[in-house]
């Protein structure tokens, strides 16, 4: 193998490190939210973030993905949890996500 090729190989096996890496919350809607600008049924979700983008998939593998900022707090979160306001009809609006064992803040806009 030439070095270049080695170094081809090397990038690809980080890259893979990286993304087999990434960390998953377990997020549970107890009614229909509204995260950003989507819709979520209520449910059970897996939450992956990447950089600027939170995807929700549910248990039929169907995903979503919304814009969120990331901002760190003071403290590390004991549980995953999530904060919303409720509105006047049956739809929440999910307005932040703590995620469990760092100090990772989801914040979710309009």
């Amino acid at each position: 193998m030439t070095i270049k090729s080695l170094l081809i190989v090397g990038a690809l096996t980080l890259t893979s490190i990286g993304i087999a890496s990434a960390k998953s919350y377990d997020v549970v809607f107890s009614a229909t939210s509204r995260v950003g600008n989507t819709e979520l049924k209520a449910g059970e979700y897996k939450l992956k973030v990447d950089g600027g983008m939170a995807t929700f998939t549910d248990q039929d593998s169907k995903t979503f993905s919304v814009p969120v900022k990331v901002e760190n707090a003071n403290k590390k979160f004991q549980s995953t949890s999530i904060e919303s306001t409720s509105n006047a009809g049956d739809m929440d609006t999910v307005t932040a996500i703590d995620l469990a064992g760092s100090s990772t803040q989801l914040q979710f806009g309009k």
